[in-house]
Parts: C-alpha cells; sequence; structure tokens
C-alpha cells in the first residue's frame, strides 16, 4: 500500500512538472521576499539538505557495492547511486512546490484551510525533529572517540539539545537564517577543498583521479529512468523522506525567488546544488575506495559541518512553521518562543529516536496533500489557476534593487 502510494505521488509529481514547463514555463516567479539569484541558490541548498549529505555517504558506499545483499543495484556503481539519492532529478520536488507557493497558492489558498493548515505544519514539526535525530543517530559512526562507536551517549544528546537551541534561537531573525545560509555553503565548500586536498594531492592520488572519480557519476544519467521509482526499501525511504521535505522547502524558498523565469528556477534546482554534491560524493568515495583515512580533524570537520547544515535547515523550517501558526516571537516574546519551540523539538526527537515516529508516515502525508490539493483546484479554482500569468502583482519589484541588495 504504501509502496503504491509513493509510486503514484512521484508519477503524479514529474506529470506535474512538464504541465507546469508547458504552460507556465517563460512566467518570471517573484516571491514575497524576494533576493539575488546568488542568495536563492545558498538558501536553496542549505534548507534543502541536512546532516544526512554529510555523514550517510561513507556509511552506505559498501552497501551499494554488495550485489550479493542487493541485485537490484547492479546496473551502476556505488557513486552514482549515491548521487541518484541525492541529486538532480529529486530536486524536482522542490521546484513543484516552490512554483506552487510562489504562482499558485495565493490564488488558490488551499494552504490556509484549517485542516490543511495543521497537516502541512504537522509535517514541518515532524521533519524537523527527524533531522535533529538523523544527527543524534550517526554521530556515534563519525565521533566514535566518544563513546564506543556504536551507542548514542549521554555526550550526544547534548550536543543535539545544543543544536536544536542554536537553531531556535536563529530562527527568531530572517537576517540570522539568510546569514547562516550563505556561511554554511562556504563552510561546505571548505570542507569539500579540504577532504580533496588530502585525497588527490601528495601520495594520496592526483588530479587525474578526482576526474576519473567524478566521471563514474556519468552512469546516472545514462540510467536516470532506474531512480524513478523505488529500486528497493532503502530507496523507498530516501523517496518518502524527499516527500516529507518538498512542501515545507518549495513554501520556504518561494519566499526568495528573485524574477527568474519558471524554467530558470528548475534548472537552478536541478543543476546548482547538484554539481557540489556530485563534488563531495566524489572524494568521500575516493577515501572509501583507497580506505583513506577520514578520522581525527576530518571526522570533526565533518561533523562540524553536518551540525551548521542542521541548524541551517531546523532555523528555516522553525520559522515556517511558526510564522504559519502565528507562534511569533512578536506574539509570545523571545523567551516563551524559544523555550516552546525547544521542548516540542526535543520530544520530537526521542520519538523518532525510540521509534514512536516514522519518516515514511510523514512522506505518506505529504502525496496525501499532494492528490488533496490537486481536487481542490479541480473543483473549486480552476479557472483561477488557468488564467494565472504572473506572480502576485503585490510581489513586483525593481529588479536592479534585487542585484544590489
Amino acid at each position: 500500500m504504501m509502496t503504491a502510494l509513493l509510486c503514484a505521488g512521484i508519477l503524479f509529481t514529474f506529470t506535474a512538472i512538464i504541465f507546469v514547463l508547458i504552460k507556465w514555463g517563460n512566467m518570471p516567479l517573484v516571491g514575497v521576499t524576494p533576493v539575488r539569484t546568488l542568495t536563492f541558490i545558498a538558501i536553496l541548498f542549505t534548507s534543502g539538505l541536512d546532516v544526512g549529505l554529510i555523514m550517510f555517504p561513507l556509511t552506505e558506499f559498501a552497501s551499494y557495492a554488495d550485489l550479493a545483499a542487493s541485485p537490484e543495484y547492479a546496473f551502476s556503481n556505488p557513486l552514482a547511486i549515491e548521487f541518484g539519492f541525492w541529486g538532480f532529478l529529486i530536486w524536482g520536488f522542490y521546484f513543484l512546490t516552490c512554483f506552487y507557493f510562489c504562482a499558485i497558492e495565493p490564488k488558490v489558498k488551499f494552504f490556509e484551510i484549517p485542516l490543511i493548515k495543521f497537516i502541512n505544519n504537522t509535517v514541518i514539526i515532524g521533519t524537523c525533529a527527524f533531522t535533529a535525530y538523523l544527527l543524534l543517530s550517526n554521530l556515534p559512526w563519525y565521533m566514535p572517540q566518544i563513546g564506543d562507536g556504536e551507542t548514542v551517549v549521554g555526550s550526544f544528546y547534548l550536543i543535539v539539545f545544543a543544536v536544536i537551541a542554536i537553531a531556535v534561537y536563529s530562527s527568531t531573525s530572517l537576517r540570522l537564517v539568510r546569514t547562516l545560509s550563505l556561511s554554511s555553503t562556504w563552510m561546505f565548500l571548505s570542507l569539500i577543498a579540504l577532504m580533496w586536498v588530502g585525497a588527490f594531492t601528495g601520495e594520496n592520488g592526483s588530479t587525474s583521479d578526482f576526474v576519473s572519480t567524478v566521471a563514474l557519476i556519468g552512469n546516472y544519467f545514462g540510467n536516470i529512468h532506474q531512480f524513478v521509482l523505488p529500486l528497493n526499501d532503502y530507496h523507498e525511504f530516501y523517496l518518502f523522506w524527499w516527500f516529507a521535505w518538498s512542501i515545507m522547502i518549495g513554501q520556504f524558498t518561494s519566499r526568495f525567488v528573485g524574477g527568474l523565469k519558471t524554467w530558470q528556477v528548475l534548472a537552478a534546482m536541478l543543476v546548482f546544488p547538484s554539481i557540489p554534491i556530485a563534488t563531495w560524493f566524489a572524494v568521500l568515495y575516493y577515501y572509501h575506495l583507497h580506505s583513506l583515512d577520514t578520522t581525527g580533524y576530518y571526522s570533526l570537520a565533518m561533523v562540524a559541518v553536518g551540525i551548521i547544515f542542521v541548524v541551517n535547515s531546523l532555523d528555516s523550517l522553525i520559522r515556517l512553521y511558526t510564522d504559519n501558526l502565528n507562534l511569533t516571537v512578536q506574539r509570545f516574546g523571545k523567551a516563551k518562543y524559544i523555550a516552546g519551540n525547544l521542548v516540542a523539538m526535543v520530544l520530537l526527537t526521542l520519538l523518532f529516536k525510540f521509534e514512536f515516529l516514522q519518516i515514511q508516515w510523514i512522506g505518506a502525508l505529504v502525496i496525501g496533500l499532494f492528490f488533496a490539493c490537486l481536487t481542490y483546484i479541480l473543483v473549486t479554482s480552476f479557472s483561477k489557476v488557468r488564467a494565472i500569468e504572473s506572480s502576485p502583482k503585490e510581489n513586483e519589484v525593481d529588479y536592479s534593487k534585487i542585484e544590489m541588495a
């Protein structure tokens, strides 16, 4: 049942993307808080990814190479499969929801229906907690010097608590959210450069080794159709995870689109995040293939950047659901705002830890929202949607001022 729902959601999503490009491909999109393109891409990248990007690959390459246990991966290499789970095509989920909230939702107002608003914000809050849980569950692997390398110990709970607290505080200011997005982008690029130097200079390897490693990702594009529907239960987990993120990331990033045409937004979402993802995965795959040491300052650097990604994801999403529910600093004051969100995030993170919640359930809820939204449009707002020719007029701005911002 869950697999059938997931497949239906994926096919609907890609069909909708094609329809959007045909009907509105050249329409400029402007959000309520437009920013220049570089800032938009940074916000998209750092809000749309979390600690899993940093911490999952080194733990997954071996399983993708184990064809005796998982023969369904035989069509490609582990690096291309890892990229397929994280890069390029899958970012179309975010494009569709970004377009919807920028151009269609202001006319339809589906997400202002009380029940839908409640479900949507339940999804956002639950996915926030899942992000914190991922950090908690992966810390033992990357910080074996604390504990036995397998068990979550008290120190890891304290680290995650501190991360949640910082994210809640950061969410109190939109300026902090933007600044952290740009800063974490540069930190991630610096991490890539650091580990690239360690792998492809000196005795470990050369630039040509890097080029040949990156070239392995080309197999993804030759087999891109293989990644549309779930390959197995683990790929299904990933796809539900992407659905769980899709509505809230689209809702958040749609605020910052600054005049790009619809097809340009799609291109930006597919291409720009995929370049650093491909580079990062290629570097990690080289470490994996040649059994290069990633302990010590490398693992600490990965944990540090992973923590920044978690903070950046959480503050964006906390800001989103508190705005949606009017649980704002202006309404309650900073102290109550921070305390309430901190308690909620900590408790929900523990529910994931003790398996009372699963990200697949949240992804299934989002797919249900997709189909409910389509039905609502067809029944109540079809003529309004068909007549859309631009983003809301109140969002129109002087684009020259955006570039100078």
